[in-house]
């Protein structure tokens, strides 16, 4: 009985001392600091993330703005941080079952159907602790859009950015190189081909070689390339699409079946026939496309191309020989108002931005710190980098100014990118948040502006087709997906085999029963009636 008596004395005293200095699991998962409202004020809540970032972009050890916003979230991250091969390496760590409590960039909607089971619903939480979140969410209702399903869950956040302008390629020629030559810019596709011509054989930049220039140059067949020359031809693009939907008097169709794309592979091939395209331009990388314009000094090398922004595209010493010029006619006689891709949504939105593993042990807290980078000046920091980085300058009136890069070998976007997650991140950017862009936005505008009139003529209702608001069944995404794989293998070799061979005429009609038979046609049905429930929303 004695000992017994011990043990009660024992067991009363080890709980009087517990309601004093506080007993409980010292887990990291129990814990949380004061910022964030959890308890435990001192210690931080570990989360592992993973990010798919840009290849210039700095390690995140370096980034004081992203120390600060973990610091107020009150955690402490590891950071996954992967710029290469991601598709490659993405299936097995899904198909492992095994993911970070946080995914930045890394997964889509695919990936969400096919692993639902590994993603945790977001909106229950944006709901409690997605104050920032939510605000988009009211301001910018499409934000809502790219990220809700039609059963009112959400795997992942979305992003609103708002300066980008509609357009994100520039089409741009090499001014000087035309005056040399006493040329004007051309209007139309034989113009265009004729000062390709003089460009290879009039030693443009005027160093002697008569060999080293390139009349045209871009990169596969991207936005930046010469596909955006379909526009000539009246079909209007949206949205960066590679796979060749497009929308006619509110119907889906696909440019890679369209004669008028049959047209534009003749006039390429009758390009690099010519040798007027760089032979490379099919296969480059985009870090080759871009150094290659940047040519040697102050001597060009490219004289015709697209990009983003004539600082970005051609770097700092070069920028001021290039000008942008407007969409090309598809010949002198025809009276078909040229279109340019219209890229808004694309551009200042985007869906799955941070998604989060149902096995996350710290939902709350990792839904505060999701939300703290919706914090519109977070957001600012996000996309331009840090204040304390010296990225960005906070007015006395609360407004704020990008600063010019640090690095004066850098020019403004290469500074961006490597010094935040830029557009590939979560930002939230208020309506009435107030702004002065770095010079290198101001010219963007600038030099866009020469597609105003283009861009004025996209029918919303019948032309403007934006498939990042189609949220699809699981069905309906494994057929798209399966056929867009299938199609898409063909429409890429025909692509190059078509610009560098040519016999485009005896091959097209064999070409198109390929990518009918391969399920392009069935794809346009199932677009069509999502794009037919989306309209709906706008009545």
């Amino acid at each position: 009985m004695k000992r017994y008596k011990v043990l009660s004395l024992l067991l009363v005293l080890s709980m009087t001392i517990c309601l004093f200095v506080g007993c409980g699991n010292h887990d990291n998962s129990k814990t949380s600091v004061g910022k964030s409202g959890n308890e435990n004020s001192g210690k931080k809540v570990k989360l592992s993330a993973i990010y798919i970032k840009h290849p210039l972009t700095k390690d995140f050890s370096e980034f004081k703005w992203l120390k600060e916003i973990e610091e107020e979230a009150g955690v402490q991250v590891k950071w996954q941080q992967i710029s290469a091969d991601w598709d490659q390496k993405k299936p097995t760590m899904l198909a492992s079952g095994e993911i970070p409590d946080l995914l930045f960039t890394a997964v889509g909607d695919a990936d969400f159907v096919t692993f639902s089971g590994l993603f945790e619903n977001l909106a229950p939480l944006i709901d409690k602790y997605g104050k920032n979140i939510k605000k988009m969410f009211q301001e910018v209702p499409q934000t809502r859009m790219l990220a809700e399903y039609p059963d009112g869950k959400i795997w992942a956040t979305p992003k609103y950015q708002r300066f980008w302008p509609k357009a994100a390629s520039t089409m741009f020629i090499n001014k000087n190189w035309l005056d040399n030559l006493n040329l004007k810019a051309p209007t139309d596709w034989d113009e265009l081909y004729d000062v390709l011509v003089a460009f290879r054989d009039g030693d443009p930049n005027g160093n002697g070689d008569p060999k080293d220039e390139i009349p045209m140059d871009f990169n596969g067949k991207g936005q930046y390339g010469p596909m955006m020359l379909l526009g000539s031809t009246g079909i209007q693009r949206t949205n960066f699409d590679e796979n060749g939907y497009y929308a006619e008097n509110g119907e889906v169709k696909n440019y890679y079946i369209d004669e008028r794309y049959k047209e534009l592979m003749i006039y390429l091939n009758k390009l690099y026939q010519s040798n007027l395209i760089n032979p490379e331009a099919l296969t480059q990388d985009y870090s080759t496309f871009q150094a290659t314009a940047r040519g040697e000094g102050t001597t060009a090398k490219v004289g015709f191309t697209w990009g983003w922004e004539s600082g970005d595209r051609f770097g700092m010493d070069l920028a001021d020989q290039y000008i942008s010029i407007p969409p090309l006619k598809q010949s002198a006689d025809s009276n078909i108002d040229p279109r340019w891709m219209d890229d808004y949504y694309g551009l200042n939105m985007d869906g799955n931005r941070v998604s989060m593993s149902a096995k996350c042990k710290n939902k709350e807290v990792a839904m505060k710190f999701i939300d703290s980078f919706y914090k519109p000046e977070n957001s600012l920091q996000v996309l331009f980098g840090g204040i304390t980085d010296g990225c960005i300058e906070k007015e006395t009136d609360g407004s704020y100014k990008i600063l010019p890069p640090k690095d004066n070998s850098m020019d403004p976007g290469t500074w961006k990118w490597t010094n935040a997650f830029a557009d590939g991140g979560p930002i939230f950017l208020p309506n009435n948040m107030k702004v002065t862009l770095g010079t290198d936005m101001q010219k963007v505008n600038e030099e866009k502006s020469v597609y105003d009139h283009a861009l004025s003529l996209v029918d919303e209702k019948k032309e403007l087709l934006p498939t990042m608001f189609f949220k699809m069944s699981s069905e309906d995404n494994n057929t798209v997906e399966m056929n867009r794989a299938n199609f898409r293998n063909i429409s890429d070799a025909k692509y190059a085999e078509f610009m560098t061979k040519g016999k485009i005429e005896e091959q097209w009609d064999q070409y198109v029963s390929d990518m009918k038979n391969a399920g392009v046609e069935q794809n346009n049905k199932i677009y069509q009636k999502y794009f037919d429930e989306y309209l709906k929303t706008l009545d």
